[in-house]
């Protein structure tokens, strides 16, 4: 059973780090949060101060400063109280405030979905981290804490979270270093997205643990030995791999858990450099190691500041371990990252080194100033920031990190966006080499230039790194402008005439504005431009243009958006075979648009077509809206209705996004095909940065069994987003 923590427990720990420093301010901050939280529970029916008090513990074993404690006290009561800003301010000064507010979610600014919600939060959280990065290592004590406390939420809610989980908040304490929150974070997650396969693996660790710790406790004790022998002042220790290393090895592998054998590691930790090398030339006199396993952290450090020699052994019996040597040092920044490098001076965050190690977040907030949605930011985030990482050299012997499968692009732009604006070509190893090869680790890259040269629109689709693309838009923005913005004008004139959307809504500026500000332009020639040079998708920005012109319709007619217009009311009404009932028509012919192709449970309209009888379309159709904008129009709307009973079937498309991986797809059908839902058509295609969309015909009765689909489909491993087909 956890232990509750208390706030002698927390001064007693943080006073553990910071002797006979002021904890005044601390006992304030608790004082304060537990008067405005009064009142209100968790799901565990706890006290709600009791979130905040152990996500402040959590920092204080972290061993971060005061005005941290603090901010961790109070992180909620902005969002979930009466408190705002100001008298935030008043008690407790800026800084606190600062990091209290970039923790905090956008809950009060509407949204058109919960993912754009998460992704602006995310997005708002990032620009604080910016300017003080205490706030993340907040929001990490926050997420593991909500994290531990998971199964007081309801299933789905479990596995919403638990999937932000692994997609954002575990990467990203990799990124800063911090081990142990982002093993404990991966197992957490897994644990409800995939309990069977967790519970399957704790089951057969713990089957297998006495025969694995002792074979571990030999290796151990022979190190000892030999370390005394030549007086290494050392702590050696065995380290079991966490469950979710272990699953992801299973999974990428292929292989069942008895097939594993490094599921144990060793580690020694001694006083110095020297010490490290030392270490690791005994050990390989010791043991055997395996060819192209030995990895020198020491020497390049990763990008997290992370730092150790690894090397991969055979053991007795012919069984692979691992090994870990690192000093002490490199211990604690290995287990708690930015935290281990914390250092606050009179107000001034961090110092020299520490900005050095930070400049990741610097690089993002620069990004994103070009950037047009959430969106981007969000790939901008899994792309530059969570993946793999490839070490390359220029030919000078510096050494530049990429994510795995950058290009000399990348590399090229890297260095510097005028090295990349005059690039021609590249050599790696020597070679001359097409731009879009992928960089693999210990190239060596040579970028080739011309002063008359510029980047490629092409360019675009090769590179990886958001800062590449970044900076070759910023290129075609100064280039051609003029001709870019003609040719952007018209393609999105084209685009608004295709959809029936009038034209005049465009030189409504106050109501084109807000959305401009949405996807990042400051006026019309701006995206005109962003259009006619080809960073900017057209169809996201019509997409949201309907629906905020489907607002504007039932605003001037007053109407709420479960209503439509005014019908003219028939006696006679009888079931059409089609399950349709239509006022005031009989025997005749009914058809179901396939624009918006409703189905019974839809608020529906029915529109007198020319020779072709009745179409019947969903009462939010943009077409219908149109229509009905148009007054000669409004003589051809019937009022219709869904029969209470019918044995017809109706279509109706649906969009999965997903992230692309083996047996998508499969998984996909399996799921419809369990569900007994015949599927009239699929359409598959893959786009960039991974991205799956499968595009679903299905046969249903209703909007019930639709529903119950989509969440199906939204539970299946990868899939992003489900989204019916509207006009």
């Amino acid at each position: 059973m956890a232990v509750t923590i208390t706030l002698d427990m927390l001064l007693s720990r943080i006073r553990q780090y910071y002797i006979n420093g002021d904890l005044d301010p601390v006992i304030k901050a608790y004082d304060y949060a537990e008067k405005m939280h009064a009142g209100q529970l968790r799901k565990s029916g706890e006290p709600y101060i009791t979130h905040p008090v152990n996500v402040a513990y959590i920092l204080a074993e972290l061993e971060l400063d005061i005005q941290s404690i603090c901010a961790a006290l109070l992180h909620d009561v902005v969002e979930d109280t009466d408190c705002d800003h100001d008298c935030l301010i008043r008690e407790f000064g800026e800084t606190i405030t600062l990091l209290v507010e970039g923790v905090t979610k956008l809950t009060k600014i509407p949204y058109t979905s919960k993912e754009e919600q998460q992704i602006e939060n995310l997005r708002k959280m990032f620009f604080a981290m910016a300017k003080d990065v205490r706030v993340i290592v907040i929001k990490l004590a926050d997420r593991l804490h909500n994290m531990r406390t998971l199964k007081y939420q309801p299933e789905e809610k479990q596995r919403e979270i638990a999937r932000e989980t692994l997609e954002v908040y575990a990467p990203l304490s990799h990124r800063l270093g911090m081990s142990k929150i982002k093993w404990e974070l991966e197992d957490l997650a897994l644990r409800y997205i995939d309990p069977i396969g967790y519970y399957e693996i704790v089951d057969k660790i713990a089957q297998k643990r006495d025969e694995r710790e002792l074979y571990i406790q030999d290796i151990i004790q022979l190190l000892q030995e030999k370390l005394e022998s030549l007086n290494i002042k050392s702590h050696v220790e065995g380290r079991a791999k966490h469950f979710y290393s272990i699953y992801r090895k299973m999974f990428m592998q292929n292989k069942s858990i008895d097939e594993l054998y490094d599921l144990f590691a060793v580690r020694v930790i001694v006083d110095s450099v020297a010490d490290c090398y030392s270490v690791l030339g005994m050990v390989h006199e010791l043991y055997k190691p395996i060819p192209g396993r030995f990895k020198d952290y020491i020497a390049m450090p990763k990008p997290n500041m992370y730092q150790s020699l690894h090397s991969t052994l055979i053991g007795r019996g012919g069984t692979p371990f691992e090994i870990q040597i690192r000093t002490w040092e490199m211990h604690q920044i290995a287990e708690n990252g930015i935290a281990a490098h914390w250092k606050y001076k009179e107000g001034k965050s961090g110092s020299d080194e520490m900005d050095s190690k930070l400049e990741w977040i610097k690089q993002l907030l620069e990004i994103q100033k070009d950037m047009t949605n959430a969106e981007d930011f969000m790939q901008t985030l899994k792309i530059d920031m969570f993946s793999d990482e490839v070490f390359v050299f220029t030919p000078k012997g510096d050494v530049i990190s990429l994510p795995v499968g950058a290009t000399p692009i990348d590399f090229a732009y890297a260095i510097h966006s005028a090295v990349g604006n005059r690039m021609s070509g590249a050599k790696v190893n020597g070679k001359i080499v097409p731009l879009s090869s992928s960089l693999e680790n210990g190239d060596i890259i040579e970028v080739i230039t011309s002063g008359n040269q510029g980047p490629h629109l092409d360019w675009i689709k090769i590179c990886k790194t958001s800062q590449a693309r970044n900076k070759i838009n910023q290129w075609f923005k100064k280039v051609n402008r003029e001709e870019n913005i003609e040719k952007g004008k018209d393609f999105l004139e084209k685009t608004l005439r295709q959809s029936f959307l009038p034209l005049t809504f465009l030189s409504d500026k106050p109501f084109v504005d807000g959305l401009l500000r949405k996807y990042g332009f400051n006026n019309l020639e701006d995206l005109y431009a962003a259009i006619g040079y080809g960073s900017t998708n057209a169809n996201r920005f019509v997409t949201r243009f309907k629906t905020e012109c489907q607002k504007r319709i039932f605003d001037e007619k007053g109407l709420s958006s479960e209503e439509f217009i005014p019908m003219v009311a028939k006696t006679t009404s009888k079931p059409n075979s089609s399950g349709v009932i239509v006022g005031g028509l009989e025997n005749c012919l009914i058809r179901f648009s396939h624009c918006c192709n409703p189905v019974p449970g839809d608020k529906i309209v029915g529109y007198i077509t020319r020779g072709r009888g009745v179409a019947i379309h969903r009462a939010d159709c943009i077409n219908m809206l149109h229509a009905a904008s148009n007054e000669a129009e409004m003589s051809r709307f019937v009022p219709v209705r869904w029969a209470q009973e019918t044995d017809s079937t109706f279509q109706t498309t649906l969009y999965v996004n997903a992230t692309d991986r083996s047996n998508l797809l499969l998984d996909i059908m399996t799921t419809v095909s369990e569900l007994k839902t015949r599927t009239t058509n699929v359409n598959a295609r893959t786009g960039k940065n991974n991205l799956a969309i499968i595009e679903l015909t299905l046969e249903i009765s209703d909007t019930n069994q639709l529903e119950h689909i989509i969440k199906k489909l939204q539970n299946i491993d990868g899939v992003l987003s489900v989204v019916r087909r509207r006009q």
